[in-house]
């Protein structure tokens, strides 16, 4: 099957809204969520790429607009901007990459603005007639652009609220079965909360944080006038990280990030199509966020191979060189995404360059290789730097 072939089975795979999964369990205990855009939910910054795509307590940097926007009100400085690049499942197809840019603008002491944009581009594909004749080559690609508040509350706790455009055009209004495509379209908003708080460890100084990050609540997106709607990606992120500084030169963190959609799971149907375990999966958002809670089929045990983890760990030496380190983990029936991550970061007065590589557990895998690159600006460093 030659690359063009493949990319039009993404694309197929992207328009239903199917994941792709790998796993040694039958094909009929496979369960996975179904939703479309998953771009929004790919690690954009090489820095979580590099701690097993975790970031929701982490140390807040330029990219906190994906993870928690509460994060922002407790970064050093007044500005900045970062842009990250990522070659995807360069595996199967070589043109398709992920470009993400986001920055950020200190109002006072208590209150952060930010913004961000995540374009990811499918590559080249062509489109044919009934008969397989070349009707014309199209490039499918999906944004979304985002506008956030940051705020403090007290000493330790912040808090903030993002809202996102959300753009994605896969067929270039081809016709699909004898009906018109178009451009899906959908609103969503983050709302998140961040706590960190200074510790000891004997002699050894150190910070505790907690972050909790409801992602991408928003409305359904369609690719035709007569087709069911489909929910994008609503996401329940929580996660803890702990740092202790060594001495001057040397600090460590670790972080954990718990993950669950916030969509219905595919119920089980019999031969006539009537639901004989789960629930009806075509609900309202607000109904399919509580219902995401005990809505498997399999009941609570469905219910936690459900719950996706990542946990990471970044050594610093001196403020200027980075080490890290992550593993990824979501159940064989969910998507059977199992990887390690590595990579490095440096920072120098102005910017800051960092760079992490995707290590699947599974041969042959469509992600295997992936690397991330990333480099952001200081604008206090500028500033100083001009003068």
């Amino acid at each position: 099957m030659n690359k063009k072939a493949i990319a039009i089975i993404l694309l197929l795979a992207a328009l239903s809204g199917v994941a792709i999964v790998s796993a040694q369990e039958s094909e009929d205990e496979l369960n996975a969520i179904q939703t479309v855009v998953p771009f929004l939910t790919i690690a954009p910054d090489s820095r979580s790429g590099g701690m097993g795509d975790a970031g929701v307590a982490t140390s807040p940097d330029v990219y906190s607009m994906h993870w928690n926007i509460g994060k922002y009100v407790f970064i050093d400085g007044n500005g900045g901007v970062g842009m990250s690049y990522a070659p995807w499942l360069r595996n199967l197809v070589p043109d398709i990459n992920i470009a993400y840019l986001s920055g950020y603008k200190r109002i006072d002491s208590k209150q952060v603005i930010a913004s961000s944009l995540i374009y990811s581009s499918l590559g080249d594909v062509p489109f044919t007639d009934e008969f397989g004749n070349l009707e014309r080559t199209f490039r499918p690609n999906e944004f979304a652009i985002d506008l956030g508040y940051s705020r403090l509350f007290t000493e330790n706790l912040s808090g903030g609220i993002a809202f996102r455009f959300i753009y994605s055009n896969l067929t270039g209004g081809s016709y699909s079965g004898g009906v018109a495509t178009k451009p899906g379209i959908s609103f969503a908003a983050d709302i998140a909360g961040y706590y960190q708080k200074d510790i000891e460890m004997g002699s050894k100084d150190g910070k505790l944080a907690f972050g909790l990050n409801f992602s991408n609540i928003g409305s359904k997106m369609s690719y035709s006038d007569s087709q069911t709607s489909d929910f994008i990606p609503m996401n329940m992120r929580i996660g803890s990280s702990w740092s202790i500084n060594f001495d001057s030169y040397n600090q460590l963190s670790l972080t954990l990030d718990l993950n669950k959609l916030l969509v219905p799971t595919p119920p089980e149907y019999n031969s006539s199509g009537e639901i004989i375990a789960g629930k009806d999966p075509n609900v309202s958002v607000p109904v399919a966020i509580f219902q995401s809670f005990y809505d498997a089929p399999g009941g609570l045990s469905e219910e936690l191979h459900e719950i996706m983890y990542a946990t990471g760990l970044e050594y610093w030496y001196n403020d200027q060189f980075a080490i890290r380190g992550g593993y990824f983990h979501e159940h064989e029936t969910k998507g059977n995404r199992k990887y390690f991550t590595a990579g490095a970061g440096f920072r120098l007065k102005v910017f800051t360059l960092d760079f992490s590589y995707l290590m699947p557990l599974a041969q042959n895998h469509p992600l295997a290789r992936t690397l991330r690159f990333s480099i952001s600006f200081d604008f206090n460093a500028l500033r100083n730097a001009s003068r």
